[in-house]
């Protein structure tokens, strides 16, 4: 299990189990019975698709395999844009002193309510930045914090550094606000371009922000079982750096690879770069972050050898999203050709008015997202159809992205999808957590739909 040795320690508690902690216990238990794992899901999910769509086209079967087809590869630049994104977070997080800085910080967390509580905390603060750096913060401060404090349950840890994904399209890294933010993105014509300070920093985004900033941690923490707790014992976490052979030994070659001097040179052009971008009015969007990030990590690892070990290692635990990301741009590709997709967001915006129109565009892309994982790749579905009929309704374009962005943070709770880095790297499957990630799903739906009722 990845260098990972969970230990059951079956201890029982004379404390009362509150009422989340019974459910979440139950669902757990349902979940590790009855959740495969998230490559099934996907090819299941793919399955579920086809049969809809054919149901719907029974004329047109060719037509619905070859759009499955061809959207494999629709999407290629929109995935290397998020592959990148989240590989520079991860090489980044995986520099020495900010990986020993989250263990000093791992120090703080001296009980098992503080365990979940930093845990959640500084993996939220993570997420804002980059959610793939998250991905990294978070599996580091779950094992460290995991390590420090044995009575904490190890999954509900895991699970706790995940749920800050529900937030991820309020921060920096939003690839829906990122996106309209863009000069020329697909949609410019119909919404113009929107500036971050309509979308991901406007006071209504703030407030259902803090809200649930502020309530997961104490969902969290009431779910805490008090028996049967997974601890874990021991670990070896990735480490970046590799022994540097000695000074007197040293190739030609082997010291350019070794020379801080070239990292620090080009991550320094590519600082200036993104400076003079900014001083020029540019907006944040995904290709202005990934050069910050990876200049950023060029310049603090040291040496090109370890920043490229650090990619070396960040690449090989998003391997289940490369594999599954074809799969989920075929299922995209079919909600479209087949209708699919736009009976369910036509059918929730025809039942609209101005007032809760943003709501059912919430609801609605929470249940696409459950089959088209990416926000990006969600926008581009739901944008040209959400977009008009809002517009039509006299809604503002800025708060029906941020719906749909909100809609796609919510439901990736339940979503394996984007769980499986930071389930790579701890060495768990997505029904270890599944249980928990429920019962905060049903929260954060909850939450923000009364939000936007008086904020939208």
């Amino acid at each position: 299990m990845n260098n990972t040795e969970l230990n059951l320690n079956n201890s029982k508690s004379s404390q009362k189990e509150t009422f989340l902690t019974r459910s979440a216990n139950s669902l757990s238990t349902w979940s590790h019975k009855y959740v495969p794992d998230a490559f099934v899901i996907a090819v299941l999910l793919t399955l579920f698709v086809f049969l809809v769509a054919f149901f719907m086209n029974p004329s047109k079967p060719e037509e619905i395999v070859k759009s499955w087809g061809d959207g494999f590869w629709t999407y290629l630049a929109f995935t290397m844009q998020m592959v990148l994104l989240m590989v520079t977070g991860m090489t980044l997080a995986s520099v020495p002193f900010l990986n020993r800085g989250l263990q000093r910080i791992a120090n703080l967390a001296d009980t098992p309510q503080k365990a979940y509580i930093l845990t959640f905390l500084i993996s939220a603060l993570a997420y804002y930045i980059n959610w793939g750096l998250a991905v990294v913060v978070g599996a580091i401060m779950a094992k460290e914090v995991a390590l420090k404090n044995p009575k904490a349950h190890f999954p509900l840890l895991v699970a706790a550094a995940y749920a800050p994904t529900s937030l991820y399209s309020a921060g920096l890294s939003s690839s829906i606000g990122l996106t309209i933010a863009t000069e020329d993105h697909f949609l410019a014509d119909v919404m113009g371009v929107i500036p971050t300070s309509q979308t991901i920093f406007s006071a209504s985004t703030i407030i259902i922000f803090l809200s649930l900033l502020i309530t997961l941690p104490i969902v969290i923490v009431l779910m805490a079982p008090k028996s049967n707790i997974v601890s874990l014992d021991s670990t070896q976490f990735l480490t970046a750096n590799v022994e540097k052979p000695s000074k007197t030994n040293l190739t030609f070659a082997e010291k350019l690879e070794w020379t801080p001097f070239l990292g620090i040179i080009l991550g320094a052009v590519g600082l200036f770069y993104c400076i003079f971008e900014f001083m020029n009015g540019r907006s944040l969007d995904l290709n202005i972050i990934n050069i910050f990030f990876l200049s950023l990590g060029l310049l603090l690892h040291g040496s090109l050898n370890n920043f490229a070990e650090g990619f070396k290692e960040a690449t090989q635990s998003i391997s289940p999203i490369i594999l599954q990301f074809p799969f989920y741009a075929g299922i995209i590709a079919v909600l479209g050709s087949s209708g699919l997709g736009a009976s369910i967001i036509e059918w929730m915006a025809s039942i609209a008015s101005e007032e809760t129109f943003d709501i059912f565009t919430y609801w609605s892309a929470g249940l696409v997202n459950l089959l088209a994982p990416s926000g990006g790749g969600q926008w581009a579905l739901q944008g040209p159809l959400q977009v008009p009929a809002g517009l039509k309704l006299g809604v503002d374009p800025a708060t029906i992205a941020m719906a749909v962005g909100w809609g796609d943070a919510w439901t990736n709770l339940i979503q394996p999808f984007w769980a499986l880095p930071l389930l790579g790297v701890l060495g768990l499957k997505i029904k270890d957590i599944m249980g928990y990630c429920f019962i905060l799903c049903i929260w954060v739906g909850v939450v923000t739909s009364v939000l936007m009722l008086f904020l939208y």
